[in-house]
């Protein structure tokens, strides 16, 4: 995987998911995005994301590693079951992977470049949830060692 960008590592505490993101280009900011959905708030979830970018997820032991999908089911939560944390959230949207990853599990980034927003997609059908993400949402994504 190779990218004309900045490149950030990530991952969940305990190592199990990690992933590597080669953003495109080089942002002066990262748009950090707080969902309002019931699962995010109470995890605190914050996303980001580089629509042209690459991301590889690494899963070190796929038993300790579990999808959660609620509501519409459209969205699938990477969660590590050692320690809990959920560094990644994809989509399979006709054929294809989409993913964001949490701002809350970047390594080695100055948090003053994060720029918080909140987001409200409550109000969404399914169809524009989905092309919401085939244009927000990283669009080459390759897991490796994921449980099927």
């Amino acid at each position: 995987m190779a990218g004309s960008g900045m490149r950030i590592e990530g991952g969940c505490h305990c190592g199990n998911i990690a992933f590597t993101l080669d953003w495109d280009g080089e942002p002066e900011e990262i748009p950090a995005r707080a969902c309002d959905c019931s699962f995010c708030v109470k995890h605190g979830g914050v996303w980001t994301s580089s629509p042209g970018g690459q991301l590889q997820v690494r899963i070190a032991d796929a038993g300790a590693h579990q999808e959660y999908a609620f509501g519409t089911g459209t969205a699938r939560f990477h969660v590590c079951r050692r320690c809990g944390v959920v560094p990644v959230v994809s989509s399979e949207i006709d054929g294809s992977t989409y993913a964001v990853v949490s701002v809350n599990a970047l390594e080695g980034i100055d948090r003053s470049r994060l720029k918080m927003t909140t987001a409200n997609f409550g109000d969404e059908d399914v169809a524009t949830r989905l092309q919401r993400r085939t244009r927000g949402w990283i669009a080459h994504v390759e897991f490796v060692g994921r449980t099927a």
